[in-house]
């Protein structure tokens, strides 16, 4: 059944499943697909069962596992196939335990043994929604070479797996991030030199956000006040946010995609601004909402990379920083809400490298194009 094991492993991974625990006391394996939205999670358990109780227990720590998951993941329901597999059924009545439902996820268990491999495999198959078929085995090989054989497969197409990734990861070198942080630096000290950064007067002459100049026709003022801060703790937040995102995101981008996501968020955040605020406003903080935006549009395409690596701590920070927006007066969340949408829109728009789709790329321009077009019609009209 060892064999059995490697080669069920071996067909998961060859088929877009990713291993993401392995541990050998028993052998067992929880593995994830990266490509197929709603497969189940699996888990694969090498070890020869002797009572029912001991499945009873594995079980209960399975279900516990599957409640973690699903906390990671953020789902309420999450499959998992949980599969045994065992030279022999339990000696005592096992039946039950597995096909006991369970409350809180969607958990399958499957008990494989010598008598009904084939069996399982049409089980398995239903379950995943992909025919199994094991790798063939020449009849006069060795069962220990075969299985250390799969093995070094197995782990060879992780690898590849894993660099592939890391590539994805670190797509671009950071760049544009150091010269956006300058510039913010460079502004920051001319407002302080020309009379002060939290001066209305000086913040409205060098390009702040104010409704009256922009109706009046100096649209400039819909991108300059990204460049501006109020204040050095406002520059000090803002521009620790740009570094730590900024580089995560020109990462995954590239350096021109990574410029337009943060232009154009922090030109649809000022915007949102313009709608729905009076007041003078200035900072970078619609663009860096932006950069949220496009970290979970990467999310959309990538959802197990995303939660495996940052997904749910980015979640987190979005909902804090907009509960904190509602909370503390003078914060502008529509600005920040504006650059979110603007942030998300505008991955769409360019995609990340390597992963085209023009039809999708073009609707996410006429969306956007359609948003902002609205949205400057409501501003100027008052």
């Amino acid at each position: 059944m060892d064999l059995f094991y490697w080669q069920l492993v071996y067909f998961l991974v060859k088929n877009r499943y990713r291993i993401i625990k392995l541990s050998n006391a028993p052998h067992e394996i929880w593995l994830e697909s990266f490509e197929h939205k709603g497969a189940p999670l699996i888990r694969l358990v090498r070890y020869d069962i002797d009572w029912s109780s001991w499945l009873q227990r594995d079980l209960e720590y399975t279900r516990q596992i599957a409640e973690q998951l699903q906390k990671r993941h953020l789902r309420r329901s999450l499959p998992i196939l949980n599969i045994y597999i065992s030279a022999y059924p339990p000696v005592d009545d096992w039946e039950w335990i597995v096909k006991e439902p369970t409350e809180h996820s969607s958990l399958h268990t499957i008990l494989v043994h010598s008598a009904n491999q084939m069996q399982a495999l049409q089980d398995i198959s239903q379950i995943i929604h992909v025919p199994v078929s094991l790798p063939a085995i020449e009849h006069d090989m060795d069962p220990q070479f075969a299985i250390q054989s799969i093995q070094r497969h197995v782990f060879r197409l992780e690898k590849e797996r894993q660099e592939k990734e890391k590539r994805l990861m670190e797509h671009g070198k950071p760049r544009i991030v150091y010269a956006l942080i300058a510039i913010q630096v460079l502004m920051f000290l001319f407002l302080e030199w020309k009379g002060g950064s939290t001066n209305s007067a000086v913040l409205i002459q060098y390009g702040a956000k104010f409704n009256p100049l922009i109706q009046s026709g100096e649209w400039w003022r819909l991108i300059t006040p990204v460049f501006l801060h109020i204040g050095f703790l406002h520059l000090l937040m803002n521009t620790m946010a740009l570094y730590y995102l900024g580089i995560v995101v020109e990462r995954l981008y590239g350096s021109w995609r990574f410029l337009f996501i943060y232009l154009l968020a922090g030109f649809f955040g000022t915007v949102g601004s313009f709608l729905f605020t009076s007041s003078i406003s200035a900072g970078a903080s619609g663009a860096i909402f932006g950069l949220f935006g496009a970290l979970l549009y990467f999310g959309t395409v990538y959802r197990h990379l995303f939660f495996q690596t940052m997904g749910a701590n980015i979640i987190g920070l979005i909902v804090l920083n907009l509960g904190l927006g509602l909370l503390i007066p003078g914060i502008d969340n529509a600005g920040h809400i504006g650059g979110l949408i603007g942030g998300f829109l505008a991955a769409n728009i360019v995609h990340l490298p390597r992963h085209r789709s023009w039809s999708k790329q073009l609707l996410s321009f006429l969306v956007t194009l359609s948003l902002l077009s609205f949205s400057l019609y409501m501003g100027f009209k008052g």
